[in-house]
Parts: structure tokens; sequence; C-alpha cells
């Protein structure tokens, strides 16, 4: 034990003792920690620079001028070397700075090599692990460096503090005043005024079990189960994302609802031959070819977005809710129409098996398969391969579930990501 960590580790017992006895059993001897010099120092842990190498308190100063002055409350996720935290302090009005750890090991060795006590021993600092909370708290900073560095106990916080900064950026395909937007809307007009209110298909089904069906890759593992159960009188409703009907048609599994969002889902996903007995839920960015061709009843409806806030005034539909994928406003239909319980097939948010999606090739889709640099947890707690915009879905269902704790979530499937909120179907998932 140095004599770093010794007065490091005092001050922590005094003040959280519970969060002492975690620390002291943490395991650093996999990370290869090294000093790295350039008109200052740093450390590297694992290759990753915790700070700038040249001028650290000038790198702190600049991420605390991101965050609200005036501010009582921040938070600040990671740990690094001290030096935002130092730097927060200053702050006058500052009356408490939590401090969430987001890889154990980390902290731990910089408190064997660095004297930490200055910003441990202020009053106003609290200090926990990420992990131990189910959201994140704002306003905050997170360290760039560990949200790279970030463990597996952390990985659900560090997803959901990269969704909330990456939110700005992903929403800057949807400006209301995007010529491309103005136009889709204009043409989608007479199909949105002729069209049935999804607000219609709320309450509908009340107590009913539903399916929820996505195109992750382990929705294969279902289609033999789903056809069987399709094909059963009293049966739950089939709910669908656009992608997954195609694969499903193919397997001879015809759903009750398909929900469409996107502009970019066209007739090669959703053929419309043989669609008279099946429902179009969709909103008003589908292409139009897809709504002049559908057989079925068609119910037109809105999310949140600004995009439809003019269309919303001019003629009043239904809400569904939108966190960037189909498989949100799938599972609110589900919710809204009445379910009592939802189980998801093919929500894997990741890439089980080397696949991106069931019943298309690499890449069909968007993303492909060499694209995938992050992870997340999958049901058996190991890491498995998926994008940046996967990450951000997922949270936003865990989200909606948490909103609704009258339901119970079923997850199909443990080859995907763990969806929290979700139980693993004893039936369905091995």
């Amino acid at each position: 034990m140095s004599e770093f960590f010794e007065h490091n580790v005092k001050v922590i017992e005094h003040r959280w003792p519970a969060l002492a006895v975690r620390l002291l059993i943490e395991n650093t001897s996999q990370l290869q920690a090294d000093l790295v010099e350039g008109l200052g120092s740093t450390l590297s842990i694992n290759g990753i620079q915790l700070t700038s190498r040249h001028d650290r308190s000038r790198e702190a100063a600049l991420q605390a001028d991101s965050l609200p002055v005036d501010s009582p409350v921040v938070h600040v996720y990671g740990t690094g070397l001290g030096d935002l935290q130092m730097e927060l302090l200053q702050r006058a009005g500052l009356e408490r700075l939590y401090v969430h750890i987001l890889n154990g090991a980390v902290f731990a060795l910089v408190l064997q090599l660095l004297d930490q006590q200055p910003w441990l021993s202020d009053p106003r600092v609290e200090l926990l692990y990420a992990g131990d909370l189910r959201e994140i708290q704002l306003p905050f900073f997170a360290l760039p460096s560990e949200l790279v560095l970030a463990d597996d106990f952390s990985a659900k916080i560090r997803d959901r503090l990269i969704s909330e900064i990456h939110l700005t950026f992903n929403n800057r395909e949807f400006d209301p005043q995007s010529p491309d937007i103005v136009e889709r809307l204009q043409v989608s007009l007479k199909w949105v005024e002729g069209d049935r209110d999804v607000a219609e298909l709320f309450g509908s089904q009340p107590g009913r079990e539903v399916f929820v069906i996505a195109t992750g890759p382990s929705l294969e593992q279902h289609f033999a189960t789903l056809r069987a159960i399709r094909n059963e009188a009293a049966r739950p409703l089939f709910i669908c994302v656009d992608t997954a009907y195609r694969p499903l048609l193919k397997h001879g599994i015809r759903p009750d609802i398909v929900v469409s969002i996107d502009q970019r889902i066209s007739d090669r996903h959703l053929p419309a031959e043989g669609t008279s007995d099946i429902t179009l839920v969709y909103m008003p960015m589908l292409d139009p070819a897809v709504l002049e061709a559908w057989q079925g009843a068609r119910y037109a409806g809105y999310s949140a977005s600004p995009i439809y806030q003019q269309l919303r005034r001019q003629l009043p539909r239904g809400e569904l809710y939108v966190g960037g994928s189909v498989i949100h406003p799938a599972a609110d239909l589900a919710v809204k129409m009445g379910a009592a319980q939802v189980t998801l097939f093919g929500a894997d948010f990741a890439f089980p098996g080397d696949k991106t999606h069931a019943g298309w090739s690499d890449g069909d889709l968007g993303p492909q398969l060499g694209a995938a640099k992050h992870w997340v947890l999958d049901g058996h707690g190991q890491r498995i391969k998926t994008q940046l915009n996967f990450r951000s879905y997922l949270c936003e269902l865990e989200r909606f579930i948490a909103g609704h704790p009258k339901v119970r979530f079923y997850n199909s499937s443990r080859a995907g990501a763990m969806i929290a909120g979700t139980v693993f179907h004893p039936e369905f998932a091995s």
C-alpha cells in the first residue's frame, strides 16, 4: 500500500465507509499504467490518457466552462486525476459536487499514485459509483477518457451519458425547416387526412398479451415458434417493425400490425401484395408510395418531434413515443392498446452471432458488422459488438419500460443486449 493510497483511503473510509470497502477489493493488476510527458505530464491507462499531457489545469478550466456557472449542484462522471473537481470547487456558489466513479479499478490506481485528498476532503463532494444509479443526473461533465475506460458495472450509465452528449448532433437531420422534410410532409398530407387516427387503436386490446417483433439476429431463433403460435386460435397480438415484415412473411408469419416511421423505408421493405388483412401504423415521413400501395387499414400518428408541430395543429392525431428507432413506437402502441404483457423478439441492439439483422444481408439496412466498434453486455453478462446509435436506442427503450411499471416486459433472448426492466421469458429465452 503506497503512502498516497493510505492517506486517500483514510479520507474515503471516514466519509464513505461502504464505498471504501468496494475500492479496497478493486483489481488494478490488469491495468497498464504509464507516465506520459509533454509540456506537462499525465497518466495513460491501457493506452488511454486520463487528461492532457500538456496543461491539465487549462483543460480542466475548459471542461468546467461547459457547465452552468450558477448551478448549485454539478455532476462529474469519471474521477480523472482530480483536476476538474478542483476547478469546480473554486466556485463560491457550488453547494454539492457529485463525483461518479466510472471505473473502480482506474480510480483505485490513481489513489495509489497521486494525492487526491484536497477534493475528497471537501464537504461539498459526494462520491459514488456511477452504476449504483439507474439514470444519469444533470448538469454533468463526463470525462472523455473514462467514457472509453468505463467498466462493465458502469456500462449502462456510460451509454446514457454518450447518448445525451450526442443528442444535438443526432437531431440535426430532423430540422422542421429542412426542404426535404417540408416536401415529404406536404405530399403525405392527403394520406393523413384520409386515413384513420392511431388513437382509435388505443385501449382496443385491454389486458392482451402482445408480441413486439424487431429485426435483430436473435429473431431467427424464434421463426418456427412464432409461426406455430400465430396459427393458434387464442394467441397474442403480433406487432412488428417495418424491417421485420419481409423476414416474417418469408417464414410464414403474418403480423397483425406493422409499424413504420422512417422516410427511407420503401416497398422493398414493405411489399404491399397480400396486405389486405394487415394494419399499417405509420408517421407521415413514410414514403407515400408505400401508403398508396398498402391494401389494409392505415392509421396515422405523430411523435413528439418538432417536424410534426405544424401538422399536429392542422390535423390532430394520436402520438406514439419515438426515441430514434421504430422499436419505440411499436412498444408504445402495444402499451397504449392496453397490453398487460409485452414480449420483445429480435430486440438485440447488438450483433449477436456476428450478424446485423435477421433476414437481411450485412449492410442491407445500413450498419455493417465491420463498423461495430463498441459494445454492450448481452443476456449472459458478456460483451457483444454494437454501434453507438443502437446503444442510444437501447437507453430510450429502457427509459420507456421504466415509465410503464404496470406492464410486464419480457425479453425472448439472451443473445442480444441486456434490456433493463425486462425479464427473460421462461419459454423463449435460452
